[in-house]
C-alpha cells in the first residue's frame, strides 16, 4: 500500500531541502522513502521491530549481523494515513512522520520510549551517511537523551560503572574490553545495534549517537518491556545459550601455566588426595609443537591418552587452550596461506602480531585464521578434531586471544572473507566460537562449552563462555568486575567468569594478596563459572619455557587455604541450584548473574546498586570489596523478605542493612524463604 500522491503533509522549512517521503506497506513491514533514502521497519519477534536504513537504494539483505536468519513469529499491524506511518507489534508502536523521523512508543498509552533526534535544525538529520567509498559510509544514528535515564549493557568493560550513561565506548574488541552493542534502558526498552562494524556509542546528556566507521546500512533492533522480558526477547532474536553441562558448573583449576603432563596430573592428584572438589583442569598455551599446529608437544606431553584416562578416572574434565594464530614455523602455515585461510591486510603482509614460538630465539610474525571464512573454519576444526578430539576424546576448549589479538590493533588494515575490517571486525569472536560449536555437533557431541576472551552479540548461541581478560590483582580491580559481569549478563552472555585472584601477578606469600584472593575466591564461588587462574609471582618472561608461581588453593597458607576449601564445598553444594539457573538461561534467556533491578524493576533504588547482585532469582550476593573489612552494608530490594543465609536473621526489603563479614564470610541473603545449602 503506497501513500496517495496528493497527500502532502506540512514540513519544517527550517530543514535543508525539506522532504515529504512516501510510505508503503510491504510484506508486513512499513517503509518510508525520501531523498534517495529507504527506511524499513518490520516486526522481529513479540514487542520488537528491526529497523534498517540505507542511502541509495533498497535495504540490503544478508549482511553480517547478530540476529538469527528467521525472526520469531509475531502478529503486527501497519497503518498509513495523514502523512504518517505506524507499525504496532504488541507493546511497541513505531511512528514515522512525513520527513522520516522515527519515534518508538508504548502501545498502551502512546508515551515515548525513544525517539530519533536531529543533529541540527538545518542539517544533518538523525541519520547521517558520509561516503567513504565503494558504497560504504560512515554511519551515524542519533537518538534523544532523557533526564534520569539509566543505560546498561554494552558488553564487558573495566571502567567499573554499571550505569553507562555519560560514557563514550568504542565498539571494538580488545583484551578485557568486549564490545557487545546491546543497551538496556531504565525507560523500558532494549536496543541492539545490529552491526559488527568498528565504531562507538556516545551516551551523552544531550543525546545518544551510534557510529559505524564504515558500513553499508543502518541496522538495529528494539524491544519494549521490563528488563527481564527484554532479555527473553533479545535472546530469542539472537539465539539462546545451550544447556550448561554439569561438569562445567563446578570448580575449574588453572594457572599460567602447567608446562608438562606430569605437572598437570600432579595437581589433579593432589586435589583428589585432599578430598577437594575439582571438576575441570586447564592445559594452557605453549603446550603445542608450534603455534598454529594445534597439537601436543610430545616432549612435554608424551602420552595425552593416558593423561585423559587418568583425569576421567578422577572425575576431572580437561580443557585445552587453542589460539587462532599461526606461526610461520607451523606446518599448516604454507597451505593456509596458499588457500587464503588467513585474515588478509589492505596494506602489507599477512602478519598481524609478533609472538614467541618454539625453536626460535626471537619472536615471529604470526597470522590469524579467518574465522569468517567457512572453509577456514572447517580446516582449523579438522586439525583440532584430529589432534585432540578423535585420539584423546578432548571436547572442551579455551579460545584465547580471539579478539583477534592484533599488534598493533588496526582493524582498518584487515580484510576478512566476510568484508573489510572496519565493516565486520567485531564478528571475529562469534565466528571463532562457531568453528568449535559446529565442529563438535558434527562429531555427535551434544555438550559445547568454550572459554573465550572476547565475544560479540550472539556468541552465546555457540556455547561461548566469556571471561574478563587479563586484569589486575587488587581490590580495586575486583570491585570493577561486579559491574563488568552484570553488564555482560545484560548483553546476552550468561556464562561469564573472572580469573579468580586476577591475572597480572599476585604473590601467594603476601598476606595482603592472600586477603584479595580469599575475597575474590568467595566471589568466584558465586559467579556463573568458578575458575581459578592467574600469572602468579615469581613470573618469567613471555616464551615457551615460561610458568608462574603456584596457584592452587593450598598455595596461599593455612588460613586462606582453609577458607577457600570451604567455598569449594559451598559451590559443590550449590551445583543443583546453579544448574537450575543455567536452565533458565537456556530456556528463557535470563542471565545467571542479575542486577537487582532485573528482578525488582519497580524499586528505583535497585537501579543504582553496582556492588551486589542476584545469583539467579533466590540468592543475593554482596561481595566484600575492600581490604580489612569485617562488615558489609548491603541494600535489600523492596518487594521481598530477605534472610541472612549465615545467621538466619530476617529483613524486610527496601532497607539497607549492615552485617558481619569476617574474612571467612561473604554476605548472602535468601529471598522469600528460599532454602539453599549455604551453611552446610
Amino acid at each position: 500500500m503506497t501513500q496517495p500522491a496528493e497527500i502532502q503533509p506540512k514540513v519544517s522549512l527550517a530543514q535543508s531541502s525539506p522532504t515529504v517521503g512516501t510510505f508503503r506497506e510491504r510484506d508486513g513491514a512499513l517503509e518510508w522513502s525520501g531523498r534517495q533514502e529507504t527506511v524499513r521497519v518490520e516486526p522481529w519477534g513479540p514487542d520488537a521491530v528491526r529497523v534498517r536504513a540505507r542511502l541509495g537504494g533498497p535495504v540490503l539483505e544478508g549482511l553480517p549481523g547478530a540476529l538469527l536468519d528467521e525472526a520469531p513469529a509475531t502478529s503486527s499491524s501497519v497503518k498509513i494515513e495523514e502523512g504518517r506511518g505506524r507499525l504496532t507489534v504488541g507493546a511497541l508502536t513505531v511512528d514515522i512522520d512525513a520527513e522520516g523521523l522515527i519515534r518508538f512508543l508504548r502501545t498502551d498509552d502512546s508515551t515515548e520510549l525513544l525517539a530519533e533526534e536531529r543533529a541540527h535544525f538545518w542539517w544533518p538529520g538523525p541519520r547521517l551517511y558520509t561516503a567513504v567509498g565503494n558504497g560504504h559510509h560512515r554511519l551515524e544514528q542519533r537518538f534523544a537523551a532523557y533526564e534520569g535515564e539509566k543505560l546498561y549493557g554494552l558488553g564487558q568493560h573495566q571502567h567499573g560503572r554499571l550505569d553507562q550513561k555519560g560514557l563514550v565506548l568504542d565498539l571494538v574488541q580488545r583484551n578485557a574490553e568486549v564490545g557487545i552493542p546491546v543497551l538496556t534502558s531504565s525507560r523500558g526498552y532494549t536496543l541492539l545495534w545490529n552491526n559488527p562494524a568498528i565504531g562507538r556509542v556516545e551516551l551523552a546528556h544531550n543525546g545518544t549517537r551510534w557510529v559505524a566507521d564504515s558500513a553499508r546500512q543502518i541496522d538495529y533492533w528494539i524491544t519494549a518491556g521490563a528488563p527481564a522480558d527484554a532479555q527473553r526477547r533479545y535472546s530469542a532474536a539472537t539465539g539462546r545459550t545451550p544447556m550448561l553441562p554439569e561438569w562445567a558448573a563446578g570448580f575449574w583449576q588453572c594457572k599460567l601455566r602447567y608446562r608438562t603432563q606430569g605437572e598437570l596430573l600432579a595437581v589433579a592428584r593432589e586435589y583428589k588426595r585432599r578430598g577437594l572438589p575439582l571438576d575441570v583442569i586447564v592445559c594452557d598455551f605453549f603446550h603445542w609443537t608450534h603455534l598454529g599446529e594445534w597439537k601436543f608437544d610430545p616432549k612435554e606431553w608424551p602420552d595425552p591418552a593416558a593423561m585423559v584416562r587418568e583425569l576421567d578416572e578422577l572425575g576431572v574434565k580437561l580443557v585445552v587452550s587453542v589460539w587462532p594464530s599461526v606461526s610461520p614455523l607451523s606446518e599448516n602455515h604454507p597451505v593456509m596461506e596458499q588457500r587464503g585461510y588467513f585474515i588478509g591486510t589492505q596494506y602489507g603482509p599477512l602478519a598481524h602480531a609478533d609472538w614467541p614460538d618454539k625453536e626460535v630465539a626471537s619472536t615471529v610474525q604470526v597470522a590469524f585464521y579467518d574465522a569468517t571464512n567457512p572453509d577456514a573454519r572447517e580446516f582449523v576444526w579438522s586439525k583440532v578434531r584430529d589432534n585432540y578430539l578423535r585420539p584423546y576424546g578432548i571436547t572442551a576448549f579455551w579460545l584465547d586471544a580471539c579478539e583477534p589479538e592484533l599488534k598493533p590493533g588496526f582493524p582498518e588494515n584487515l580484510r576478512y572473507w566476510a568484508g573489510p575490517g572496519l565493516e565486520v571486525g567485531n564478528l571475529y569472536p562469534v565466528e571463532n566460537a562457531r568453528t568449535f560449536h559446529e565442529g563438535l555437533l558434527a562429531e555427535g557431541e551434544s555438550e559445547v562449552v568454550t572459554l573465550n576472551r572476547s565475544a560479540w552479540a550472539g556468541s552465546q548461541r555457540y556455547g561461548a563462555a566469556l571471561w574478563s581478560g587479563d586484569i589486575g590483582t587488587d581490590f580495586a580491580t575486583l570491585r570493577r568486575q561486579i559491574a563488568a559481569g552484570l553488564n555482560t549478563a545484560l548483553s546476552g552472555i550468561p556464562w561469564w567468569n573472572t580469573d579468580i585472584g586476577g591475572f597480572h601477578g599476585g604473590d601467594p606469600d603476601d598476606p595482603a594478596y592472600r586477603e584479595v584472593m580469599v575475597r575474590w575466591f568467595q566471589f568466584g564461588a558465586l559467579s556463573p563459572l568458578m575458575r581459578l587462574h592467574g600469572f602468579r609471582e615469581p613470573g618469567m618472561p613471555l616464551g615457551p619455557e615460561m610458568t608462574g608461581g603456584p596457584n592452587e588453593v593450598w598455595s596461599y597458607g593455612e588460613e586462606a587455604g582453609a577458607i577457600m576449601e570451604q567455598y569449594l564445598r559451598l559451590r559443590e553444594r550449590l551445583k543443583p541450584y546453579v544448574l537450575k539457573v543455567m536452565r533458565e538461561a537456556h530456556e528463557e534467556g535470563l542471565p545467571v548473574m542479575r542486577p537487582l533491578f532485573l528482578e525488582f524493576p519497580g524499586d528505583q533504588a535497585a537501579w543504582q546498586i553496582d556492588d551486589a547482585y542476584l545469583f539467579g532469582r533466590d540468592l543475593l550476593v554482596a561481595p566484600v570489596l575492600t581490604a580489612g573489612a569485617t562488615a558489609r552494608t548491603a541494600y535489600l530490594p523492596a518487594g521481598a523478605r530477605w534472610t541472612d543465609a549465615w545467621t538466619g536473621a530476617t529483613y524486610e526489603g527496601g532497607t539497607t542493612v549492615t552485617v558481619d563479614a569476617p574474612l571467612e564470610r561473604i554476605p548472602l541473603f535468601l529471598r522469600d524463604g528460599a532454602e539453599l545449602p549455604i551453611a552446610g
